[in-house]
């Protein structure tokens, strides 16, 4: 494709929600507005904001690929900006699929950024090898649509190099600029003592093969501030409703966990929102775990940060940025993990003093590209921070530990309306099914599923607050 790309005007970003939606949690868990994982808003946040300049607008498409409406995004939209973090991983084949027979209907510009594959720390390929014909696919649609694809590293690089893929730029991932080619990251105490505020964030399989269950006792017995972060939906379910029904329900070493002392002690949160994962990041002296945008929500709040990296896509974000970070593997049994050990070898000089470099090259891919970004283009973001400051998110999920009246009615109430709403949908199921004279009958199996939900909440909340 030319580089004469002419500036888009409609841009169709791939995100769970606009970074304007104020969604109430009960209604951001149904939803999954995460896809998941909170870490997903932090990079598609990021890039609504870079990419809306005057003149352009940035619409949100949803994390769920509807392949039908390509006829409808190419009459309505000039590009379709796919951000991404570690797609090129065997469970998400399926989805990358997906995206591809989308992209191979489309006739605007497709521009994706910060892509990555996911193996181990040796950065060894060969468990990627079978899903290989899903990644040339895509790969060649996108790059029939753009100039280049942009990739979070080195191994990604090489690993489609390595394919004969040429038109590949290494840019990291979006989330980094989301202040431009500003960042500022300084130790604001010496060291860190047991007054410390740290932050502690991890994923359930290193908790339960790295060692990470280690790391988070031992943190947990020397800083009483301590807070741990979780990302998943299945932390956040766990907070606000107290629902260990999926197979992480299962890790009780996860501080997200009703039986995990930093859960009863009011120690755990997970973000819906970026804008106040990155405020509450503020008021900490460090941040460590092996949640790459856990620790980059830190940075981005100017606090400093250390990453234990468990495979190649934390891996190679982090040399590429030169964000300092320990391999998981090299860290023993854990109990010797202490975060003023990790503070005190921490550099963060090349980190800053290398951002502006990182920066050019990231805005020089975009133009490439034909997108324009605020930084250059607009007004370093102003009005965009200014909007998301006059509204109100919500805070973050915390451990529900009581029986407080006021959060029962807020849970109770999201409960009522979504029974209310499913026993309108099976009665019109039911109708639609008579009409057609199906001798089916419409079973109200979610409906059932809330009321279990309702009981299994209420009795755990009423026990916590005896």
């Amino acid at each position: 494709m030319s580089s004469n790309v002419p500036p888009a005007r409609r841009i169709l970003l791939r995100s769970g929600k606009s970074p304007y939606d104020v969604v109430p949690v009960e209604e951001a868990l149904h939803r999954d507005v995460i896809a998941t994982n909170s870490g997903n808003l932090i990079f598609s946040d990021a890039t609504h904001k870079i990419l809306e300049v005057p003149g352009t607008e940035v619409v949100s498409n949803g994390i769920r690929t509807n392949v039908q409406a390509a006829g409808r995004i190419n009459e309505q939209y000039d590009a379709f900006v796919v951000p991404l973090a570690n797609a090129f991983r065997p469970s998400f084949e399926p989805q990358l699929r997906r995206l591809t027979q989308l992209i191979t209907k489309l006739r605007i510009p497709v521009v994706v950024v910060g892509v990555g594959a996911q193996t181990g720390l040796s950065y060894d390929p060969a468990r990627l090898k079978p899903m290989e014909p899903a990644v040339r696919a895509f790969v060649s649609a996108v790059l029939d649509k753009s100039t280049s694809i942009g990739v979070r590293g080195e191994f990604t690089e090489k690993y489609l190099n390595d394919m004969g893929f040429r038109d590949v730029e290494v840019i990291g991932c979006p989330s980094m600029f989301m202040y431009g080619k500003d960042l500022n990251v300084a130790k604001r105490a010496p060291e860190l003592n047991a007054e410390s505020r740290v932050a502690i964030n991890g994923s359930h399989s290193a908790v339960r093969t790295q060692g990470l269950d280690r790391v988070i006792a031992a943190a947990h017995e020397r800083y009483p501030h301590l807070r741990y972060i979780g990302q998943n939906l299945t932390d956040a379910l766990q907070l606000h409703w107290r629902d260990v029904s999926s197979a992480n329900g299962k890790i009780t070493a996860m501080p997200t966990h009703p039986d995990h002392p930093m859960y009863r002690e009011g120690k755990a949160r997970v973000y819906i929102d970026p804008i106040t994962w990155i405020d509450d990041l503020r008021e900490f002296d460090f941040s460590f775990g092996s949640r790459i945008h856990g620790n980059i929500a830190a940075l981005l709040a100017g606090t400093p940060a250390t990453v234990l990296c468990g495979d190649s896509r934390t891996l190679e974000l982090c040399r590429y940025f030169d964000i300092p970070h320990q391999r998981i593997d090299e860290l023993g049994k854990g109990v010797d993990v202490d975060p003023a050990k990790l503070y005190a070898q921490a550099d963060f000089g090349p980190l800053v003093n290398n951002h502006h470099e990182r920066f050019e090259r990231f805005t020089g891919f975009l133009d490439r590209n034909g997108l324009k970004n605020t930084f250059t283009h607009g007004d370093s973001g102003a009005a965009f921070e200014k909007r998301m400051r006059s509204l109100d998110f919500p805070a973050g999920i915390r451990p529900w530990n009581d029986a407080d009246p006021i959060a029962m009615a807020a849970r109770f109430g999201f409960l009522q309306n979504r029974i209310t709403k499913l026993t309108a949908d099976n009665a019109k199921l039911k109708q639609e099914l008579a009409k057609s004279g199906s001798k089916a009958v419409a079973a109200p199996v979610s409906q059932t599923s809330v009321y279990r939900r309702a009981r299994r909440v209420v009795g755990k909340a009423l026990q916590n607050g005896r």
